[in-house]
């Protein structure tokens, strides 16, 4: 059954999702109704939230029935009564996002028990209900480029709306990737134990992946360097004009270093006019797709690999570059400039709340 929304219930349920004091679950429950309201089905919105289907269902006929106040409360459960009130609960959760120990930098389950005054099974209920994990950390960055939502914009659409008779290729330099050799021989796995390899190792040098990835088609042309300066930069955007058709032109998505910007680059590129560089902002490395080729070929050929040189190490990536071109899978970007833009004016507002 599709749900249609009024614009004040859309509004309202917006403003749970993204204000940062509304309970976990009520927050979740906006986001379930706003997703099938936007059309999504429940297989595509209990996917998206990392949800179970029945969950999705029972929260839409929850809506159908009883509107918004339907998703403001529990039914009730048989069993004993709650012991814990509402007010305590509060502050546990205020406790947890807005303090920390004297003695530490965030709160455990018993620490966080002996001075709220329950026990710490409780506070675990607490935390699980609302979805806190004291225990972990993310980093993040805010960009500070005065050009962020024009460079933003840029980039994305080139991602989600190429031009034509013309390659969108994301361009960047993996640098110093170690050679590492294991000191001893490491051991395979076996039932009831993972494979290990020891933690020291012996370091044979460092090689440069210059790489240039083709979001169309998932190709990657790659070049391994000893140094990374802009003479390696100019000598690998030489090896893009000549492994590509001639008749295209070319649009690099690529970051602020310095070497991507040297006066010998810039005169290169003004007589080679099919090349226009397209700069992500400052501090956004993550919208560089080619990125998420460096991950995958860290995962699976670098980080668990023993090198006794070089040029082995340089072999095995070859290797890689190899197999990835015979059966290439493309990056999917899919956010689109606003939803991104949104999503950090609200990370500026809260940080700003807190400052």
């Amino acid at each position: 059954m599709k749900i249609e929304l009024s614009s004040d219930d859309r509004a309202t349920l917006l403003s749970w999702v993204r204000k940062g004091t509304t309970e976990h679950r009520k927050a979740q429950r906006a986001s379930i109704v706003l997703s099938l309201g936007d059309g999504h089905s429940i297989v595509a919105t209990a996917s998206s939230l990392g949800i179970h289907r029945e969950t999705v269902s029972e929260w839409r006929d929850r809506y159908l029935s009883e509107g918004l106040a339907g998703l403001e409360h529990d039914k009730p459960r048989p069993g004993r009564p709650k012991t814990i009130t509402a007010e305590k609960v509060k502050s546990v959760l205020t406790f947890t996002r807005m303090t920390t120990p004297e003695d530490a930098t965030q709160w455990s389950v018993r620490t966080m028990a002996e001075v709220a005054g329950v026990s710490p099974a409780s506070v675990q209920r607490i935390w699980a209900a609302n979805g806190l994990k004291p225990h972990l950390s993310r980093t993040f960055k805010l960009s500070t480029d005065p050009q962020f939502e024009e460079k933003l914009v840029d980039v994305v659409g080139l991602y989600m709306d190429p031009p034509e008779k013309a390659l969108v290729l994301c361009v960047d330099e993996k640098s110093q990737i170690q050679a590492l050799d294991r000191t001893q021989p490491g051991l395979p796995m076996k039932k009831g134990r993972c494979g290990t390899m020891t933690h020291d190792y012996k370091r044979h040098g460092t090689t440069t992946l210059f790489a240039a990835l083709d979001v169309l088609s998932g190709k990657v042309i790659g070049s391994c360097k000893k140094r990374h300066r802009h003479e390696e930069f100019l000598a690998f955007l030489k090896e893009i004009d000549r492994k590509t058709p001639r008749e295209l032109e070319l649009h690099l998505v690529i970051d602020n270093y310095a070497t991507h910007k040297h006066k010998n680059v810039k005169d290169w590129l003004e007589e080679h006019k099919r090349f226009h560089l397209h700069f992500v902002p400052t501090s956004c490395s993550w919208l560089n797709l080619v990125e998420r080729f460096f991950a995958q070929i860290t995962n699976k050929a670098i980080r668990r690999g023993t090198f006794d040189s070089v040029a082995e190490l340089v072999e095995t990536i070859e290797n890689y570059l190899k197999c990835n071109n015979a059966q290439p899978k493309p990056f999917r970007w899919t956010a689109s400039a606003e939803s991104i833009i949104e999503k950090v004016n609200r990370c500026r507002e809260i940080y700003e709340t807190l400052h």
